[in-house]
């Protein structure tokens, strides 16, 4: 719908409250920050979980940080227009601001791409099997 519109997205608390920082993992180990004691904005740990791992890959690959991979991500989107940051101490703003010079290949698009898509809500499936069925249709038609 934005990019349709020709709409920007003003993006807000793009690492999740510091869950999408790297610091949260599967295994339970014991994290610090707010997000330990408000678990807030809620979200699908388990996606989360699958996101975090495909990032602390893509930033291992690419020598840079888990944070600076979920922004750089966000920046490269074409609907995202401005992303806004928080940091409690001046090494994570400069941390924060090196996403910039993150450079996403289509592969590493992709493999965030394949973790981070929503499933599709009613009426958005329906419309799709609705359209699928038709231009099965037509192409019979065609024939």
């Amino acid at each position: 719908m934005l990019l349709s519109e020709g709409v920007g997205l003003l993006v807000w608390s793009p690492l999740a409250g510091g869950f999408l920082s790297g610091k949260f993992d599967r295994d339970g180990k014991p994290a610090e920050g707010r997000r330990v004691n408000f678990d807030f904005p809620p979200l699908n740990k388990e996606r989360a979980y699958a996101v975090i791992e495909a990032m602390r890959e893509l930033a291992r690959d690419i020598g840079c940080t888990v944070p600076q991979i979920a922004i750089a991500w966000l920046l490269h989107q074409k609907v995202v227009t401005n992303v806004i940051v928080c940091a409690k101490r001046i090494d994570q703003l400069s941390e924060t601001l090196g996403s910039v010079n993150v450079s996403l290949s289509n592969d590493h698009l992709s493999a965030l791409a394949a973790v981070t898509e929503l499933s599709p809500e009613y009426p958005g499936w329906m419309l799709a099997f609705q359209n699928e069925y038709r231009s099965k249709l037509m192409e019979d038609q065609l024939r």
